[in-house]
């Protein structure tokens, strides 16, 4: 069974016509991307695997509008979104929720979400939303998270957008969240790019804490290292197969597995195990977070 850990919720239900779409060259430095897919672009994508999660980010409550790089979306909904797509096709997916620690009713909107909307559990990205992933809020939602059995999925590492501190996603910051609460199960996206080797002695110390390798293949160089330290730090059953999108295909993303030593033709560089890649891409996530089983 193939599962995709990381996945956005288009808020589109119809394509946009051409004249309409919004593209993005900031998040890839191969190819420009729509920042404006819709529900069959995204249908489409998930017939590369058998499941996939997915979620969206709720943004500052005090923001009617978010700006996420050329082109700016309501704000408030993000969870009432994400269940409806999953009610589109539940037999493949499963929808996490999103809040911001700072809104006033964040713990009333994780009750609803589980509870009427039936999402399983929780997406935050401190650097979008501006909260300190260690301060007291957020650690009043990992609390409930763990209360609940939630597995939670981090946004980690870099960002092209402007207002969104780098900080904030940075890996070392999991190590004080996931000693907090143990029991936690937790996904740190992207394998912290660009700080994949503090991400990934992270993820050796916490039982419950993995990574998801979305986000990474179309910087080859940085790709290649990120599985050799995994390798040699003895994690790769650490990771957990992710795409990203809209900003990769999970189709790109398995098809990238195979190429990861490419970069080594012609030296004397280590290899990265192609059989460990092989149990990344079938891995069942769904377990491991909790989910099934």
């Amino acid at each position: 069974m193939i599962v995709d850990v990381h996945t956005h919720a288009p808020r589109l239900k119809e394509p946009v016509a051409a004249e309409d779409d919004v593209v993005n060259a900031l998040w890839r430095p191969d190819k420009a991307k729509s920042i404006r897919p819709s529900w069959p672009d995204y249908f489409d994508a998930m017939t590369a695997v058998d499941k996939a999660i997915v979620f969206n980010i709720a943004w500052d409550p005090r923001e009617e509008f978010v700006d996420i790089g050329g082109g700016q979306f309501p704000a408030p909904g993000v969870n009432d979104v994400t269940a409806e797509l999953v009610r589109a096709m539940p037999e493949k997916l499963y929808g996490f929720l999103s809040v911001h620690p700072h809104a006033s009713d964040v713990m009333e909107e994780i009750e609803r979400a589980t509870q009427d909307l039936g999402l399983v559990g929780i997406k935050l990205g401190p650097n979008y939303q501006n909260f300190d992933p260690v301060g007291p809020e957020a650690f009043a939602v990992y609390q409930r998270a763990e209360e609940l059995g939630l597995p939670m999925l981090f946004h980690q590492g870099t960002s092209p957008v402007r207002f969104a501190d780098l900080d904030f996603a940075h890996p070392r910051h999991m190590d004080r969240i996931a000693t907090a609460f143990p029991n936690l199960r937790i996904v740190m996206a992207h394998i912290g790019h660009p700080w994949q080797i503090d991400c990934i002695v992270v993820i050796r110390k916490h039982p419950n804490v993995y990574a998801d390798i979305s986000a990474n293949f179309y910087r080859p160089w940085s790709y290649y290292n990120a599985f050799r330290l995994a390798t040699e730090w003895g994690v790769l059953h650490k990771l957990l197969f992710g795409s990203d999108f809209p900003v990769a295909t999970p189709q790109e993303t398995m098809d990238a597995l195979w190429h990861v030593n490419d970069i080594t033709a012609g030296t004397a560089l280590p290899q990265v195990p192609i059989d460990e890649l092989e149990k990344i891409l079938h891995r069942n996530s769904l377990e491991l977070l909790g989910l099934e089983g």
